[in-house]
């Protein structure tokens, strides 16, 4: 029996189910941990690429393909470059707008938990928000290290490693649709030979 034959399309595709179920909950996995951090919790592109692991584990439970998962591809190819072009400049803004749409609470919060105060010293509010500032390093020295320093070595690192991840697996999914494309159209050899497909 040749490679390419029904069994070879079946088995092949059973190995790529099992490969989208981890590839799903990598993409959950990651994007999790870099929204967990609480810097990068308002980049949307996170919440994106959650939902795309999410989409592509039901797609991988129930094995289902070919439009959908065609579908998959384009946005998680999207996704995918979207995390890897926003550069320095665009997170910086993006932390920026987000900071001063946060409760008093969540930025306390998180300074607390980073160990930092205020986010760039950019503005005037920069001393507002360091003379509020309840985090450890402040007691410790005079000056502590600003908030959106740390912000950007873990969102940077985190949309990194999102885009590689799911640029990487987003091609296997253009390999998942021709592979069920063929097994759809091919015939089981146990099957009834007057039958058509």
């Amino acid at each position: 029996m040749v490679c390419g034959g029904f069994a070879c399309s079946k088995n092949a595709l059973c190995a790529l189910n099992v490969v989208y179920m981890l590839v799903g909950l990598l993409l959950i996995g990651v994007a999790a941990w870099g929204k967990g951090l609480g810097v990068v919790s308002s980049i949307h592109i996170i919440g994106g690429v959650i939902a795309v692991g999410v989409f592509l584990l039901l797609i991988a439970v129930a094995g289902l393909y070919m439009i959908i998962l065609g579908l998959v591809f384009i946005f998680q190819f999207g996704i995918s470059c979207s995390c890897l072009a926003i550069n320095r400049s665009k997170q910086t803004d993006v932390i920026n707008a987000s900071w001063w749409v946060m409760s008093n609470k969540t930025r306390d919060e998180l300074e607390r938990s980073f160990d930092c105060c205020g986010l760039f010293n950019l503005t005037t509010l920069y001393q507002q928000d360091y003379a509020f500032c309840t985090a450890i390093c402040k007691s410790r020295s005079p000056t502590c290290q600003m908030c959106g320093e740390k912000f950007l070595k873990h969102s940077d690192e985190a949309l990194k490693i999102l885009g590689g991840v799911g640029l990487f697996f987003s091609f296997t999914e253009i390999l998942g649709v021709w592979l069920a494309m063929r097994f759809r159209n091919q015939k089981d050899p146990r099957a009834n030979p007057s039958a058509f497909l």
